[in-house]
């Protein structure tokens, strides 16, 4: 049966991630984390690894840090036999899911996360904004929500994650304003603990910025479908690649539309590729039938793997 990679975004990270896997596979330390410390001129592997947590969760490290430790994860999946049919990627995990697609390259996806992370820290200070989360409420709902408080500025859904977990985002007045309502309607609120509304209109001035720095870097056809966020259908082209990295920054994350299109195309078997279990758990709630493994540590890669060659 074919297995589709989910590669997780900011927020699933955590001190000592990636840790465990460079112990285990010596090889997989030299040539992603001591890699990655040259690259960047910086030692991203020891953040990872040590810490401390608030230099972690800066925009610019946390970035190139959940993509170095999900094409590491990745890496060895590839050692043990367990090749994707086709990948995702939440978010900033659609550049792991390219590079396993063999579209970018480990070090330009490096560089090019770096580059994410730190005009988002920059742009976050010019924009302000806020984000929360809506649950408990139908996306369609929050959508209507959003529409009608953005008659005060701008107010945009920045994530669907889940039929009922819904990411808003925007200028603070019109966000507050879809939060109260929202709370109204029963649905639990809370506020996202982020440096700029993320995924609204407010980044659009980022997405033109960081066109440039897309243009620098080679990108080829994947070898196998990656499903956008921006779509959530397959990209095939090295040019639908870079326009919807693009647009990505500005626009909705589709991401229970790209896993139902997933369930929709046959697979049955899921792996998150990466630290954490964020993805896993939202597909509890979008697709509660299918098999899904988390691969944070050596068990669970190595669980992982046994189920993809079982399936």
């Amino acid at each position: 049966m074919s297995i589709a990679f989910l590669f997780p975004g900011q927020g699933s990270q955590r001190v000592g991630m990636g840790l465990a896997v460079a112990e285990r596979w010596p090889e997989i330390k030299r040539r992603y984390f001591d890699r990655a410390d040259e690259v960047l001129g910086m030692e991203i592997s020891r953040l990872c690894f040590e810490g401390p947590d608030e230099e972690l969760v800066k925009t610019e490290n946390q970035q190139p840090a959940i993509f170095l430790v999900s094409c590491a994860i990745a890496a060895v999946l590839d050692e043990h036999g367990v090749r994707a049919a086709s990948a995702a990627g939440h978010s900033l995990g659609e550049y792991a899911a390219l590079v396993t697609a063999g579209s970018i390259g480990f070090e330009e996806g490096l560089r090019l996360t770096r580059a994410r992370g730190e005009m988002m820290a920059a742009i976050a200070a010019r924009t302000g904004g806020i984000m929360a989360a809506i649950i408990g409420l139908p996306a369609d709902e929050v959508g209507v929500i959003c529409a009608e408080a953005s008659t005060q500025g701008v107010c945009d859904v920045a994530n669907y994650n889940s039929p009922t977990q819904t990411v808003i985002s925007g200028a603070e007045t019109p966000v507050r304003t879809a939060m109260d309502v929202a709370r109204e309607k029963g649905a639990r609120v809370i506020q996202l603990n982020v440096s700029a509304p993320f995924h609204s209109r407010l980044m659009a001035s980022l997405a033109e910025e960081f066109a440039t720095v897309l243009d620098s870097v080679s990108v080829s056809d994947p070898q196998v479908p990656v499903v956008a966020n921006v779509t959530a259908r397959d990209e095939r082209t090295a040019g639908e690649v870079r326009r919807n990295l693009i647009d990505q920054l500005a626009s909705s994350v589709r991401w229970t539309a790209s896993v139902e299109y997933l369930v929709a195309e046959g697979f049955r078997t899921f792996i998150e590729v990466g630290p954490g279990k964020v993805l896993t758990g939202l597909m509890r709630q979008i697709a509660p039938e299918v098999q899904v493994c988390a691969t944070g540590d050596p068990a669970g890669i190595e669980k992982a793997a046994g189920a993809a060659h079982a399936s």
